[in-house]
């Protein structure tokens, strides 16, 4: 009898599974020499911006527009109440534009995955022609072409139909995104379970999609809110209208379009935080998953 016969068998121990990040899908996480190089540049690009700051204001100071009197005006409540009239406005096309963009974004990525060729063809032709032309564009169409036909659109129409069109095609290929990214053989376990097509999209396919792409659908509510700008166009009493209107009327432009860029800050800024907030969460649960 060997030695070998007498020492007995032992678990082989496995080697145990590397953390990744739950990012680490995207890209290879930077090495000690990409982090040095990636501070070094933060340091730098912040250092620039101050620096344009700074030189915002020497400018500003030197012409006269720091002045107390140019400012005070900004502090009465009507002032600020007439702007945020425009916000409302604001937000008031963007929800409609979400709603609106976000159904037919929808229909039109469900499209894109169809199993009939004619109807992948179709959406796709769609989104790229819709993504390609300016909304700016769309909307002077709205203003001068559809009067033409004698078709005139309300205001708020004349901004939203256009923004609705170009951004359809944006949460189109969002959700697209999302639908490709799930792995294969959950649709094919849902069929062999005897689901329709439609029920694996509807209940295995799109929630999974939805949650994962939910930080783009709502960093693209931020690009849209910036859009509903273009209201001015067609005279929409949103925030950048109001804001013209007010500097015309106080002869107060830089002052005026300062309060202004604060407005969109604070809600594009709390926009972005929900947007971080929902990333944070999507990652800890991918980084609890792969434990």
């Amino acid at each position: 009898m060997t030695a070998d016969m007498l020492i007995p068998d032992r678990p082989v121990p496995r080697p145990r599974a590397r953390r990744t990040s739950p990012t680490a899908f995207m890209y290879d996480a930077p090495g000690p020499r990409g982090r040095r190089r990636i501070v070094i540049g933060s340091i730098i690009s912040a250092a620039a911006i101050l620096a344009l700051v700074v030189l915002m204001l020497i400018q500003f100071g030197a012409n006269g527009q720091l002045a107390a009197e140019r400012w005070t005006p900004f502090t009465d409540v009507r002032i600020w109440g007439y702007l945020l009239v425009g916000l409302g406005g604001t937000l008031q096309a963007a929800a409609i534009v979400a709603v609106l963009g976000s159904v037919l974004g929808l229909l039109l990525a469900l499209g894109r995955v169809s199993n009939r060729r004619w109807l992948r063809t179709i959406c796709r032709v769609y989104t790229e022609v819709a993504r390609t032309l300016p909304a700016l564009l769309l909307i002077y169409l709205m203003m001068f072409g559809l009067p033409q036909l004698g078709l005139n659109l309300p205001t708020l129409w004349k901004l939203v139909v256009p923004l609705t069109i170009s951004n359809a095609a944006v949460f189109a290929e969002v959700v697209r995104a999302g639908i490709l990214s799930l792995p294969r053989g959950q649709t094919e376990a849902a069929l062999s379970l005897g689901l329709r097509p439609w029920q694996v999209q509807s209940r295995v396919v799109l929630p999974q999609a939805l949650r994962n792409v939910s930080p783009a659908l709502v960093t693209q509510f931020v690009s849209l809110m910036k859009d509903t700008s273009l209201g001015y166009v067609v005279a929409f009493t949103e925030l950048l209208y109001r804001g013209q209107v007010l500097a015309s009327y106080l002869h107060l432009l830089i002052p005026t379009y300062v309060a202004v860029t604060v407005i969109y800050l604070a809600v594009n800024g709390a926009l972005t935080g929900v947007a971080a907030l929902l990333q944070q969460r999507l990652d800890r649960k991918r980084a609890g998953s792969a434990r």
